[in-house]
This record gives structure tokens, sequence and C-alpha cells, in this order.
């Protein structure tokens, strides 16, 4: 059984995120390619503490950590996002040979389901050569987890392996910086200590704007900066 500290993300009532179990937290910028996004690129990695708090609200000076600005500005940082898991919140479409699960509810706007198509007419065609191949690499790369793929035929989810992390998002393409990206199982607490559904790809708000808060809902475009890009 492996000793690694389990990779937390608290959220503190009306403050920041408190992260523990030594997550790395580096820049993640999307890439575009023909119009809409296609791919992420890594940046670099910041020192971090342990454990480390990072900004929800939107105004700190020391993006992305926290610098108390959230108790100054009098930031309400009421969580409204629902507990039920993905599965019950999800809109099934069948392909013939990959299912897309679609929770609207949880989307951040990255854009990568809009390439070569949109993936929700792709899923029609693909049996196509290298249809099914598009579907599963737009699914795979939405941050947010909105978008899941699994095989038609045993229902098994098509996901890549990550190790847990925390991607500081900036959107050039938008023109502004987006949502922490948490990867590879990084498990949300909310500041009642009730726990959300743990997942391999979740988006958490730090534009302080979300109306499903902690979850992202794209409300930081178009135009907030962190000033990290």
């Amino acid at each position: 059984m492996s000793d690694a500290p389990k990779a937390t993300v608290k959220v503190l009532k009306n403050g920041p995120y408190l992260v523990s179990g030594k997550v790395p937290l580096r820049l993640e910028t999307i890439v575009p390619d023909g119009g809409a996004s296609w791919e992420w690129e890594t940046g670099r990695t910041f020192d971090t503490n342990e454990p480390y708090a990072l900004c929800r609200c939107g105004h700190s000076n020391a993006k992305p950590f926290c610098d108390g600005t959230h108790a100054t500005i009098g930031f309400d940082g009421t969580e409204t996002a629902s507990h039920a898991p993905f599965a019950e919140q999800a809109t099934t479409f069948d392909g013939s040979t990959i299912v897309l699960d679609d929770a609207e509810a949880l989307c951040a706007v990255a854009r990568f389901c809009d390439n070569r198509g949109r993936i929700w007419n792709l899923i029609a065609r693909d049996g196509e050569p290298g249809v099914r191949e598009t579907i599963v690499h737009e699914a795979t790369r939405c941050p947010s987890g909105r978008l899941v793929v699994r095989d038609a035929a045993t229902g098994a989810p098509i996901e890549p392996t990550f190790e847990p992390s925390i991607g500081v998002v900036e959107d050039p393409a938008e023109h502004c910086s987006g949502p922490l990206s948490l990867l590879g199982g990084v498990a949300v607490t909310a500041a009642d200590g009730t726990a959300y559904e743990v997942r391999n790809r979740v988006t958490l708000c730090r534009c302080g704007r979300s109306a499903n808060k902690p979850f992202c809902d794209g409300s930081h475009i178009p135009d907030f900066s962190d000033g990290l890009s």
C-alpha cells in the first residue's frame, strides 16, 4: 500500500482552497488549433509549502496563492454545486462503438469539444476512420470532466492516467485566465465537511464569479486575469 499523502483540496468558508498531500502546482495553457482548443501546454511549476492556500475570490495580489484579500472585500464563497455523482447529472449520447456522457452543469468553457465538427455531432459518425480517436481526444482533454467517453461494448470509461496535480489555467485565445484544473483524483471537500465525488478531471473556480461554486462555470471569460501569462 502506498504511503503517499492523499491529495486533497478543502474549500474554506468564504476563503481560499487549502491544498494538502504535496500536490504539484503547474501553469497549464490551452493551445488552439483550427480556431478551437486542441491541446494543453504545461509551463512552470510553482514552489509550494505543505499545505498551501490558493485564491478563490479572484482578487489576491499574490495569485495563484491566497493573500487574505477575501477577508477585506467581503467575498461570498457560498457553495451551490450539486453533490450528486456524475452519472446522475449526465446525459448520454450513444454511438456505435463509443458512448458520450455529458454533465453540462460542470462546463468550464474550455472549448475542446468544439473542434473538428463538435463532439456531439461526431458521436453519430464514430464508425468513420479516425473519428473515434478524435472523440476520445476531445473528451479526455475537457478539464472539468463534463465530458466522459465510454466503450460501448464494455461500458468502461476511456480515461488517461494522471498523477495528482493542479493546473493554473491560462486561455490566450479568450485573452483571460481560467480555473484550477485538478487531475488524477484530487479529493475536494466542501466547507461544511461533506465530500464531492472524487474524479479524474475537475475544475475549480478561481475568479470568484461562478454560479456553481466551488466548480468553474466559465464566468472567468472574458476578462479575469491573474497576470501570470
